[in-house]
């Protein structure tokens, strides 16, 4: 996983626009986007390219290696959503 996305995502999608690899889930339309309260980034199919990161609004995507201690659920968190 090289992106995480943590607390503050307001699901508005503009990193899931931004991602050329569409790793970024759910979307709206998926049955799951109303009852999740962010968005996940898949850590296998995310491609390290950063895109997702300068149009979050709410700084709420960083790399892995910068989540802070006290964030660090959301790495397990956006990892479980995909399983």
């Amino acid at each position: 996983m090289a992106y995480v996305i943590t607390e503050g995502c307001t699901k508005d999608e503009l990193c899931i626009e931004a991602c050329p690899v569409d790793c970024i889930a759910p979307k709206t339309g998926d049955p799951r986007f109303e009852e999740e309260t962010q968005l996940y980034v898949h850590p296998d199919d995310c491609i390290d390219c950063g895109a997702c990161v300068p149009v979050c609004p709410t700084g709420s995507i960083m790399p892995l290696e910068s989540v802070p201690p006290e964030m660090a659920s959301y790495i397990e968190k956006n990892a479980a959503y995909f399983q």
